[in-house]
């Protein structure tokens, strides 16, 4: 077997620090100080969350006060779902999502087309058959797919029933322009390590005057809306690689010439190749390959093998390859959804 080189392109589940993120990690693990300590080491502390918050805001285009910093995307996930104020309607979800908001509330789910694209017909009716105000959670972009769903659509479909609107965008932000105000969304949930930061920090973006009610109590950390001393070193390095993706998204958006060329190459080497959500518009750095006959799990055994990292449906499986739910969902069959890459 020849020397085999190192290749990542198992992004979705995280990306590589930027050099920049990695730097202010580093450089705010050097300051010792409470950011909520009105002394002067504090208030040093305090300035490095600030210019973060800040970088994140500009990243979707609002205020740095609408940016409530979290340990992660699952957590602002959760805490869009399940802290909210005044509801008292139901949860509607697509049926794609991230398990981080299939799990967090007992939610009627959208369904998709084959293309993996909800259908607003459906979240029509849905919204129709509702009383009280419900919350709508549908994502940006897919993690598997790279799918791209017409937020805007189900922000007008919900505006018209009186609903809110979540959208979790960790897969899209950093990789096309993202913008909240365009969107018109209630909340936003972000990640730092999709997008080029550190591991175990995130954010959850909501609009002016909504109140939320915070998951986690006890302190007056992020103006009350989330408890807890904050993770200095982690936010600094979001925010350092919030700058850096703003200023490399045209970059960014040439892998998609790099994505298509390799499935061409792909399909003509092995003409049974599926590219699941091709019809749809997509992120431009994700492909979904399907080998029928070939088990997911074997082809990601031999890809690794072969120095190739890749995954078989969400990251955040605890390491088990199992049916894809976002390719079941899609109207495949189990054991098509069982050899997707």
């Amino acid at each position: 077997m020849p020397n085999a080189v190192d290749t990542y392109l198992d992004h979705n589940a995280t990306t590589p620090v930027r050099p920049e993120a990695a730097e202010a990690v580093v450089e705010a693990m050097s300051r010792h100080g409470n950011a909520s300590s009105v002394h002067r080491f504090g208030r040093l502390v305090r300035h490095t969350v600030d210019e973060a918050r800040e970088a994140v805001a500009v990243l979707v285009g609002v205020s740095a006060a609408n940016v409530i910093f979290m340990s992660g995307g699952t957590e602002a996930n959760n805490q869009a779902l399940r802290g909210h104020d005044g509801h008292a309607g139901p949860v509607i979800v697509s049926a794609v999502e991230h398990d981080s908001v299939l799990a967090a509330a007992d939610a009627k789910r959208i369904p998709v087309d084959a293309r993996g694209v909800v259908r607003l017909d459906a979240l029509e009716n849905l919204l129709a058959e509702t009383t009280g105000s419900a919350l709508v959670s549908v994502m940006l972009s897919n993690n598997e797919t790279g799918v791209l769903q017409p937020v805007g659509g189900v922000v007008a479909l919900a505006r018209n029933h009186g609903a809110r609107v979540h959208c979790d965008a960790i897969q899209g932000a950093g990789k096309i322009d993202v913008s909240f105000d365009a969107l018109g969304v209630d909340m936003m949930s972000l990640s730092a390590h999709k997008l080029g930061g550190p591991q175990g920090v995130g954010a959850l973006i909501v609009r002016d005057g909504l109140d939320i009610e915070p998951l986690l109590r006890g302190g007056g950390q992020e103006r009350r809306r989330r408890a807890g001393t904050e993770n200095v070193p982690g936010i600094a390095g979001f925010g350092a690689a919030a700058r850096a993706a703003q200023r490399d998204l045209e970059d960014f958006a040439r892998l998609a010439e790099l994505r298509d060329g390799m499935e061409a190459r792909l399909r003509a080497a092995a003409p049974d190749l599926v590219v699941h959500g091709a019809e749809a518009e997509r992120l431009p750095n994700t492909g979904c390959l399907g080998l029928p006959g070939i088990s997911a799990e074997l082809q990601v055994m031999q890809l690794d093998l072969a120095g190739v990292a890749v995954s078989a449906g969400s990251a955040c499986s605890s390491g088990k390859v199992t049916p894809s739910h976002v390719l079941r969902a899609m109207g495949l069959d189990e054991e098509a959804a069982r050899s997707a890459i």
